[in-house]
C-alpha cells in the first residue's frame, strides 16, 4: 500500500468537483468561506476548473471534463493533497476517463471526500494501491465554528492524528440552507453505538469501504479489483466500513447480499457500518440492524454499528487501504491507523 506524503505547513490544497461542485447555495459561500480560513492557516489553494461549474448531469462537468480534472490535478505539481468539493449522484460515470495507468505511476497524493467520491477513494486503494480518505468534502470545511469531526479530518490529512473516535452526538435534522451556509452541524441525538455480539471488541486488519450505493455500481464491473485486493492483504484480513445514502432497509440487505455473494467479504476481521440516512425506519418487520446481522451474522467477526461514518454527520475519517486497530469499548470506538 502507497502513503502519500502529508499536507505540510504552508503547502496548497487542490480542489476537485469529479462529483458536484460547489456553484450553488450554501455550497458556493461554504466552500469560499473554506478558502478564507485555509488561507488564514498559511495554505494556498489550486482550484480546479469544474469547482464552480454545474453543467453536468448529477456531477459537475461532463464525464469525460470531470475524468480529465481529477488526472491532471492528482499528477500536478501545483498541489499537495486534493479535496473533493461535494458529493452528488453520477460519478460512477466519470471512472472510464480515470486514468488509473498514469495515476499508478504519479507520485501518491491524498485524495479526501466521501460518498460518491467513494468512486475514487475505494478505487484509489482497490486498484492503484494508493491510500485514500473518506472524509469529508472542501465545503464542510467552510462551517462556523469547526466540529472536532473537521478538525480530525484535516489534522489526519497533515499527519498530526493517527487515530480517530466516536463523537457523542449526531445530526439528525440538517439545518443548513442557502440562507445559513456557513452553520455547523445540527447535533442533537446521543451516539449509541450498536455491537453484535453485544461484548467490547478489539481487532485488527486493513480498512476497505465506502458509501454501499457507490459500491454496488462497481461490483463486476472492469473496475472491480477487490478479488485481488483481498488476496493480496489476506494476512492482514480486511475490515469493512460500509454506510449508505440513498438506500431503504431492504436495498441495504439487497446491497449485502449482492457482495457476499461476489465474494468480497473473503477474509473479513469485521465489520464498521456507519448510520444510514434512512435511520430509524422498517420494512417488513425489518429494521436497519437485522437488514445487515441476518446477512453477515454468520462470518463469526464482530459487527459494529450506528458508527459516526458517512451522511448523518458528524463522520470520523477513515483511511481507505490502511491497516488499523480498532477498539470498541462501552459506548466508545477508536480506530488507531498504521501505515503498513
Amino acid at each position: 500500500m502507497r502513503y502519500p506524503e502529508f499536507l505540510k505547513s504552508n503547502g496548497t490544497i487542490g480542489y476537485v468537483a469529479p462529483s458536484f461542485g460547489c456553484a450553488n447555495e450554501p455550497y458556493y459561500s461554504a466552500f469560499q468561506n473554506a478558502l478564507a480560513k485555509f488561507k488564514e492557516m498559511g495554505y494556498g489553494a489550486d482550484i480546479g476548473p469544474n469547482c464552480l461549474v454545474e453543467k453536468g448531469i448529477g456531477i459537475s462537468n461532463t464525464p469525460q471534463e470531470c475524468g480529465k480534472e481529477l488526472n491532471d490535478a492528482y499528477c500536478s505539481d501545483k498541489n499537495d493533497v486534493l479535496i473533493s468539493c461535494g458529493g452528488g449522484e453520477l460519478m460512477c460515470e466519470v471512472i472510464p476517463y480515470m486514468d488509473f495507468e498514469r495515476l499508478k505511476k504519479a507520485k501518491p497524493k491524498w485524495y479526501m471526500g466521501f460518498s460518491d467520491n467513494t468512486n475514487f477513494t475505494f478505487l484509489s486503494a482497490t486498484i492503484c494501491d494508493t491510500a485514500a480518505i473518506y472524509g469529508p468534502c472542501a465545503a464542510e470545511f467552510g462551517m462556523e465554528p469547526w466540529h472536532e469531526a473537521i478538525g480530525d479530518a484535516f489534522e489526519v490529512l497533515c499527519g498530526k492524528r493517527e487515530h480517530v473516535h466516536g463523537y457523542p452526538l449526531w445530526e439528525r435534522e440538517w439545518k443548513k440552507d442557502e440562507e445559513h451556509p456557513l452553520l455547523p452541524y445540527n447535533v442533537t441525538e446521543p451516539v449509541v453505538i450498536r455491537r453484535f455480539p453485544d461484548e467490547d471488541v478489539k481487532m485488527e486488519g486493513r480498512l476497505l469501504g465506502g458509501c454501499m450505493d457507490c459500491l454496488v455500481n462497481l461490483l463486476g464491473t472492469e473496475f472491480d479489483h477487490v478479488k485481488e485486493f483481498n488476496e493480496r492483504y489476506a494476512q492482514d484480513g480486511i475490515l469493512w466500513f460500509l454506510e449508505s445514502c440513498d438506500l431503504n432497509i431492504m436495498s441495504i440487505r439487497r446491497a449485502i447480499w449482492q457482495m457476499q455473494h461476489a465474494g468480497w467479504f473473503s477474509h473479513v476481521k469485521g465489520f464498521l457500518i456507519g448510520r444510514p440516512l434512512c435511520f430509524g425506519t422498517e420494512m417488513f418487520g425489518i429494521d436497519q440492524y437485522r437488514a445487515v446481522t441476518d446477512m453477515l451474522g454468520g462470518y463469526g467477526v464482530p459487527i459494529i454499528m450506528d458508527l459516526d461514518i458517512g451522511h448523518l454527520s458528524p463522520m470520523m475519517p477513515i483511511v481507505c487501504g490502511s491497516t488499523a486497530e480498532v477498539t470498541v469499548k462501552g459506548k466508545e470506538i477508536d480506530i488507531h491507523f498504521t501505515w503498513k
